[in-house]
């Protein structure tokens, strides 16, 4: 589904104008940060660099909202293609900034790069729902979150070729102009989207907006969740990639190579964790592998802080293939990579399902608000962080500290997730050991209320199946004798089956109160498993 994704008008060129607007957010703030430090920084170098990356976020806080609005209130196509156009201009702020060595226009340009794409943000996941069917939202996300990591790689090895060995990041300036002009020309080719709230009134005041939109996300407890959840995967994003760095130079002995070695580690791997997400949802918004990626994080996490804990570097590992090739080395970038997939396992399921809750009138100012909270958790883990190695903590400790935060997070998602951790698991264990494919589900999750689901009874899995067919729970029919069975019982346990006597017609009554209620009802209307594949008597009854 992914690939045929690529290749269709509704979704490509989303993908393209994100792609092209990641790579041009990086390669900017690496150049700018490289410039600081080989040209024009000084002594403030550094102090300089953890400005930039506060003005590159700022504008998260107070814009979020507006997005969200404006997308909502507007064609989401037509915002994009404008906010794109724009951006040209920006870039080329950016280019004479490099030419002149000028900080502040520098500056200038990482500021309006960073409005951009704040107003940007609700328009490119509010609108994967607006062309994309509930079950192509995982594989969507997938791609996006996988092409955005590859787009800073990219743009991070760019920028730091660009100013390798002192050399001048204006060499390469061009490339903004032209990556400016591909984003918008992408952008031209996105389908219209229609005005998801055309009566909205945007707030001109966005701090009342932001808090408006804050309040408004609270009031769901689902979306509050979701909104959490995603924020965790952007505080460890931001915690792990600041911590790398000094951790390869201090306990690898590895030098600028190494370090962008281990960023295309990081960012592969996020590709391939979105990716095994989409595969394992199969069609469904299922949060289990949220789940399994928050234990993965901790576990990875714990490991990379106790390996690397008190070591020190070894003399003649400077070079990539001589880290990579000893056994501190793989075991690092093994951890690395670990983190990393279980970060894509973590977040795509939890975004899909975030856009999937919203109404579509209201969709893209609960991205905007849940972007508010992503920032809001990036910036405050960037200041514990700075506070606790200014208190003395080495960086395998504060990996040690994120390992064990993480598994608490775990234990909390698997107390609160809002969905059925059985039905999840046997959606994937259906799409891995027996490679089950779904066609038409979005015609089961559109039947609406008073649902009953009459089943060709195939084999004993049919029940499973269909258990991990549905986002709710339903009422399973089962006979009493079959309900004595040893080997079913942990299934009537764990599910809710009303074991029926054919003797006691009366006990049908219950069967269509649930259904009254709206709870879907699964009977198997032959009584038994087929013996020619195909359907059998029906006998009278439920």
């Amino acid at each position: 589904m992914s690939s045929s994704l690529l290749m269709t008008r509704r979704f490509a060129p989303l993908f393209w104008t994100q792609f092209f607007a990641a790579f041009s957010d990086n390669f900017l703030k690496t150049s700018l940060v490289f410039l600081l430090l080989f040209h024009i920084g000084g002594a403030d170098a550094e102090a300089l660099i953890t400005l930039a990356a506060a003005v590159f976020i700022a504008p998260y806080f107070f814009l979020s909202a507006l997005g969200g609005e404006l997308a909502d209130r507007y064609d989401k196509a037509k915002v994009a293609q404008r906010l794109k156009f724009t951006e040209i201009g920006i870039a080329f702020i950016a280019v004479v900034g490099f030419g002149l060595h000028s900080v502040l226009l520098l500056f200038i340009a990482l500021f309006l790069f960073g409005v951009i794409a704040a107003l940007f943000g609700p328009i490119k996941y509010g609108i994967l729902p607006d062309h994309l069917a509930r079950s192509e939202l995982p594989a969507g996300n997938a791609l996006v979150e996988g092409a955005t990591f590859i787009a800073i790689l990219l743009g991070t090895i760019v920028g730091g070729m660009a100013a390798k060995d002192a050399g001048d990041p204006a060499h390469f300036a061009f490339l903004m102009i032209v990556f400016s002009l591909l984003c918008w020309g992408a952008s031209l080719l996105i389908p219209r989207t229609g005005q998801a709230a055309p009566d909205l009134k945007v707030q001109t005041n966005v701090l009342r907006s932001t808090v408006g939109l804050l309040n408004f996300l609270r009031e769901d407890p689902r979306l509050w969740w979701g909104a959490l959840v995603t924020s965790w995967f952007w505080l460890v994003g931001a915690v792990a990639l600041s911590l790398m760095p000094p951790l390869v130079k201090n306990v690898l002995g590895g030098n600028e190579e190494v370090v962008t070695t281990c960023l295309a580690i990081f960012s592969v791997s996020i590709a391939v964790g979105s990716g095994l997400a989409a595969w394992l949802a199969a069609g469904r918004i299922i949060l289990l592998p949220t789940l399994i990626g928050a234990v993965l994080l901790g576990l990875f996490a714990l490991d990379l802080g106790f390996s690397t804990l008190g070591a020190r570097p070894v003399p003649g590992l400077d070079g990539y293939v001589a880290i990579f090739a000893s056994v501190r080395g793989i075991r690092f970038a093994l951890d690395l990579a670990g983190i990393a997939i279980a970060g894509g396992l973590f977040i795509v399921p939890t975004f899909a399902a975030v856009q999937a809750w919203a109404g579509a009138d209201r969709r893209a100012r609960v991205v905007a608000a849940v972007n508010v909270l992503n920032a809001a958790f990036m910036a405050g883990s960037t200041v514990i962080v700075a506070i606790l190695q200014t208190a003395g903590m080495t960086t395998s400790q504060l990996f040690l500290l994120l390992g064990v935060a993480s598994l608490l997070v775990a234990v909390a998602i698997g107390r609160t997730m809002p969905a059925s951790a059985l039905s999840d698991a046997l959606s994937i264990i259906y799409r891995t050991l027996f490679r089950m494919e779904v066609n038409g589900i979005d015609n089961l999750n559109n039947a609406g209320p008073n649902l009953i689901i009459a089943l060709n009874h195939v084999s004993f899995l049919d029940a499973g199946l269909a258990l991990s067919l549905r986002n709710r729970k339903p009422v399973f029919a089962i006979d009493v004798g079959i309900a004595k069975l040893w080997w079913v019982r942990p299934f009537v346990k764990l599910t809710d089956a009303r074991p029926l006597d054919p003797l006691k017609p009366m006990a049908v009554r219950s069967l269509i109160e649930e259904v009254k209620a709206g709870n879907a009802l699964i009977i198997f209307p032959e009584g038994r498993i087929t013996v020619t594949g195909s359907l059998m008597k029906v006998y009278d009854g439920v």
